[in-house]
């Protein structure tokens, strides 16, 4: 049953639509049955577009949309069963793009997707090029630096034109020969993603109206957290229809630090003046205690539209707030709390402990590890393992073998005895963009390559060449998991581990994993627009597997949410900023102390008002993330980068009505020497 704004928003299908849906409160849901409602009054489902964030995000929409459709017998059921509404992230709909556009951006189908390691690895090369010393100038930050430029919808040249300072002009120059890298390598950074499409439908008119044309009816989730360059896109795409239905809340903006800009949500109405805007305030998921701290909270924020959440849950546990002497006495304390609701018959995996940053998860770590609680740490990716790395590389070498950091990654992995020099020799004999040895398009520099090489190593790099071009062979032939058995095999990777010592067996482990992960796309069919059939036309060449390329493609956009998938019977350990758009039984925030969270950051003399109102929207997030109880935790001393010191609780703690919340302070600190402070 839909309540009566879900309805609302459901039965509203033509023009632009705005649903300002509070936490719980049912928005995939509303969306779901939204798409469901435009089929049932005779929308085709290829021309129902929905964007979200999240992998996962996307991943439950669609088993929702599937599940609706295949059950409501009110519909045609052989359209109900094969067509299906085109729901995707907005960096996997960019990938969808340009495959179909790829000339245009003089790319292949199979370019290559940086991840953030590759990227680092271009800008440290760029860097190298320019003469710039990655000491005086962290790699990170630069990287930042492009990437926020990006998100703004900047491209190089128009950052270079309004540099301001010498940084920024270290900044520019590097750019460009990241740029340069990119263009050699086939490949496209995460950002590229997004810029590249949104210039592809401002620079090509057909492109935007055969796209506009494809999706009429478009659905954009968590609209909030959108940049620029998502903004360019969503409006180039709706400017013909204009049915565009965008659900968001501006107290859970919490991404500025990405370029997420409020104002997209905030200036809807004036986008779009005949909107009409629902809004969803019923939560279902939380008890009315939580929801009651988290209505006070957020009331201080100017910066949003007026909205209280209520729910007809019951009023629930008191929020109860631990108070510890250190931050090993406050991990000690929430280990233990964790330890008794496991005991009491709650599942790990409805445990979470929440933290500002991530320097705060060691001392948990400790603490959970010493009481022998299951727990499962969010921000090591599967994907961004080396020996699952090295597996992907492999696969992406053989499709794009313009991919010189996929081959300097593996050419000698297994150990094959061909070295830096070697490949160095190769790639500066060869020429930036030139074809790889031992393909049919070999240019005329292959043969001083091959000239230059001693017959030992002339028959190992030859050997190189082969293996890649059975890989691709099998690529083309087999279904994803076989192909990466293929590899695992034929390489020696699985040979490598299995004979191996120490942690290769759990490398070896996770390689096989892999192939458990491929056989996800082994029965995948084309799905979504009608563009399949005009790919050939519009890149001229064959879609050899697109299987592969959605495996590819999901290695490449995996978020750490994605990990929830494993090791499910575990207390999860995460920063807010990860625990967004989940929920949990029992929730757990720590470190509520000032300075920390709300954050200063150290260059910070102090927090301007968008920055407190973020902060206190990032809190806010944190509250609605529990169904049943929260437990707010700080410590009155902190080591915090090697320092000890004297913490003030959290201003956000003194926002929630003193009738909520239930304290807990232990007797005596455990352990080391007590440091009592009277305040």
């Amino acid at each position: 049953m839909l309540n009566t704004a879900q309805q609302k928003a459901v039965e509203t299908t033509d023009g632009p639509l705005l649903i300002i849906a509070g936490a719980g409160s049912g928005k995939t849901k509303v969306i779901t049955h939204r798409i469901l409602n435009l089929i049932k009054k005779g929308v085709a489902p290829h021309s129902i577009l929905a964007i979200t964030f999240t992998n996962k995000a996307a991943n439950e929409m669609k088993d929702r949309v599937s599940a609706l459709l295949s059950e409501d017998m009110a519909l045609n059921r052989p359209i109900s069963m094969q067509e299906r509404p085109f729901v995707s992230t907005f960096h996997a709909l960019g990938v969808h793009i340009i495959r179909e556009n790829a000339r245009l951006l003089g790319l292949t189908r199979h370019f290559t997707i940086y991840d953030r390691g590759d990227s680092r690895r271009a800008i440290k090369e760029s860097m190298e090029q320019c003469s710039v010393d990655p000491k005086a100038h962290d790699p990170g930050t630069i990287l930042n630096m492009i990437s926020r430029a990006k998100g703004d919808g900047v491209n190089r040249l128009e950052y270079f034109d309004h540099a301001k300072g010498f940084v920024e002009e270290i900044v520019s120059n590097i750019w460009e020969k990241y740029e340069n890298i990119l263009a050699r390598e086939k490949a496209l950074d995460f950002d590229d993603l997004l810029l590249k499409t949104a210039q592809l439908l401002e620079k090509y008119p057909d492109v935007k109206n055969h796209y506009s044309e494809v999706w009429k009816y478009i659905h954009i989730d968590e609209y909030q957290d959108t940049n620029r360059v998502q903004y360019k896109i969503a409006r180039a795409l709706a400017e013909s229809s204009r049915n565009i239905c965008v659900v968001g809340d501006v107290d859970q903006n919490i991404y500025s630090w990405r370029g997420a800009t409020i104002e997209n949500i905030l200036n809807f109405e004036k986008d779009y003046p005949e909107a009409t805007v629902v809004t969803l305030e019923k939560n279902y998921r939380s008890t009315k205690t939580i929801l009651a701290a988290a209505n006070s909270v957020i009331l201080k924020n100017r910066m949003r539209r007026e909205k209280t959440l209520y729910t007809d849950n019951d009023h629930g546990e008191k929020i109860e707030l631990i108070v510890s002497y250190s931050e090993t006495e406050e991990a000690r304390a929430i280990a233990d709390k964790a330890r008794e609701l496991i005991s009491a018959g709650t599942s790990p995996s409805e445990i979470a402990i929440l933290y500002r940053a991530n320097f705060q998860s060691r001392v948990l770590e400790d603490s959970f590890i010493k009481k022998q609680i299951p727990y499962q740490l969010l921000g090591t990716k599967f994907f961004e393992r080396k020996e699952v790395k090295d597996v992907i590389s492999y696969i992406r070498a053989a499709l794009n073998k313009d991919s010189w950091g996929d081959i300097a990654r593996i050419i000698n992995i297994p150990p094959r005895g061909i070295g830096k020099v070697t490949l160095m020799k190769i790639m500066s004999e060869m020429g930036a963009g030139n074809s790889v040895p031992g393909t049919k398009k070999d240019g005329p520099g292959t043969v001083g390559v091959v000239g230059a090489l001693t017959p030992a190593l002339k028959a190992k790099v030859s050997g190189f060449w082969k293996l890649l071009d059975d890989i691709r062979q099998e690529i083309a032939e087999k279904k994803p998991s076989e192909a990466v058995k293929f590899v695992i095999q034929e390489t020696g990777i699985e040979r490598m581990y299995r004979d191996g010592v120490g942690d290769d067996e759990e490398r070896l482990l996770n390689v096989r994993e892999l192939v458990s992960v491929a056989a996800q796309y082994d029965d995948l069919k084309d799905e979504g627009s009608e563009t399949q059939g005009e790919n050939k036309a519009k890149t001229g060449e064959a879609s050899e597997n697109k299987a592969i390329e959605a495996f590819l493609e999901n290695a490449a956009l995996a978020t750490d949410q994605d990990e929830l998938q494993k090791n499910d019977e575990a207390v999860k350990l995460m920063t807010v900023h990860a625990a967004k758009g989940l929920e949990f039984e029992y929730v757990f925030i720590a470190g509520l102390e000032q300075d920390l969270f709300p954050f200063k950051h150290m260059d910070d003399a102090e927090i301007d008002q968008a920055g407190e109102e973020e902060e206190r929207r990032l809190f806010y997030v944190a509250l609605t993330r529990a169904k049943k109880k929260l437990f707010l935790s700080n410590a009155i001393i902190r080591t915090v980068y090697g320092a000890q010191r004297v913490s003030a609780p959290s201003e956000f703690i003194a926002d929630i009505e003193k009738n909520l919340i239930e304290e807990n302070v232990p007797e005596k600190p455990s352990g080391a020497k007590a440091i009592f402070i009277d305040f």
